[in-house]
């Protein structure tokens, strides 16, 4: 656990906790005061880890009674169905089943499939493709109807590629969120990162900031566009960009990547003003490293992440944010591959469909002050 921000290892001790059998669905967890003592971490370190699990769908709240163990303990297995009576099966595939974006996503699928009459079975790849290659294979020997898929590493060659051409051999209809994989091309659903990317960093350039760095993960393409954008709105405000402003991390090294930004703020390190972030998730993750340094935001530092989440208002710092559509992404994908499975491909249903970013502004982010010249 060494590296970690505290909220994170508080989190995986309480799952640990849960899978185990140590809380028993439906047992109440112990309290905050409890939780304080034991990990020795702060109240809002707590309430941190508390509220993403809620979230994530392993524990619940009830009002003055305080907070319960789900009473449907989430599964490891990389499928998991849901038991319905229609007989048309809809797959859903995920990055990560309990990722803070996707349960809201999922959300509004199973609100429209469900109100369909649609069985929908989850699988989750953990971003690896290997693992991508088992969900495949089960959906198929499922036969299933139909496929929703956020692609498993988008920003490289895929070799599970056959399957999805299986897929469209057999008739079966499938739609790509989030991202998708060039090679294909299939209808998908998707952000306009590239200028979701622009518009978090233009904010901070007209805010004053000019040392601006920029964190953006490696291997999606979603990564690839924010940086895009990110790179474009220094060129078309003219302002210099340096090669040293961007950090990249992928799947497994998200950790070293951190310590790099840790780096910058020793006394021999170049400190930005500003800090553009791939998406909340990291955002959080620099907001505690900066907190351990006594680093003030955004008096010191403003920050911007990305999709909006409920991680945005989840620190005392609110978060500014590009917001992902989440639940109307959901539906969307959802009425799609009921409209392709009843009616065949159609262009009454335009894919890809592509959403416009829009920048929610908290008090992550400020005015950069000027130095004061003294006559």
């Amino acid at each position: 656990m060494a590296g970690q921000a505290k909220y994170i290892m508080v989190k995986e001790k309480i799952k640990e906790w849960i899978t185990t059998g140590e809380v028993q669905p439906g047992e109440k967890v112990r309290s905050e005061n409890e939780l304080v003592k034991l990990f020795q971490v702060s109240r809002h370190t707590i309430r941190q880890a508390i509220g993403e699990l809620v979230h994530e769908g392993w524990l619940y709240r009830e009002q003055g009674a305080g907070t319960f163990c789900s009473k449907t303990i989430q599964q490891s297995e990389p499928i998991k169905q849901e038991v319905k009576t229609n007989s048309k099966n809809i797959g859903v595939i995920t990055t990560y089943i309990s990722d803070y974006i996707f349960p809201s996503i999922i959300r509004g699928i199973e609100s429209y499939l469900t109100e369909k009459g649609y069985t929908l079975t989850f699988a989750s790849t953990n971003n690896d493709v290997e693992t991508e290659k088992q969900c495949l294979q089960s959906m198929l020997n499922r036969k299933i109807d139909g496929l929703i898929v956020e692609p498993t590493r988008s920003g490289s060659f895929n070799p599970n590629i056959n399957y999805y051409l299986e897929l469209e051999k057999d008739e079966i209809p499938y739609l790509m969120i989030n991202q998708y994989y060039p090679q294909l091309n299939p209808p998908h659903l998707i952000m306009d990162d590239e200028k979701g990317g622009f518009i978090a960093t233009d904010h901070l350039i007209k805010l004053g900031h000019e040392k601006i760095i920029g964190i953006f993960k490696n291997d999606d393409l979603q990564g690839f566009n924010r940086m895009q954008g990110f790179i474009r709105a220094f060129r078309e405000n003219h302002t210099p960009i340096f090669p040293d402003m961007i950090f990249t991390f992928s799947t497994e090294n998200k950790e070293s990547t951190l310590q790099q930004i840790r780096h910058l703020f020793t006394p021999l390190g170049e400190k930005p003003t500003a800090i553009v972030c791939y998406n909340d998730q990291i955002a959080l993750n620099i907001i505690n490293l900066l907190r351990d340094l006594d680093i003030k935001i955004p008096e010191e530092i403003s920050i911007v992440g990305f999709d909006d989440s409920f991680l945005a208002e989840a620190s005392e710092i609110k978060l500014t944010s590009v917001k992902h559509p989440k639940e109307d992404m959901g539906i969307a994908a959802a009425k799609w591959i009921v409209n392709a499975i009843e009616n065949g491909p159609s262009n009454d249903v335009p894919a890809p469909i592509v959403y416009e970013p829009e920048l929610v502004i908290r008090s992550s982010t400020t005015e950069m002050k000027k130095p004061i010249i003294e006559n």
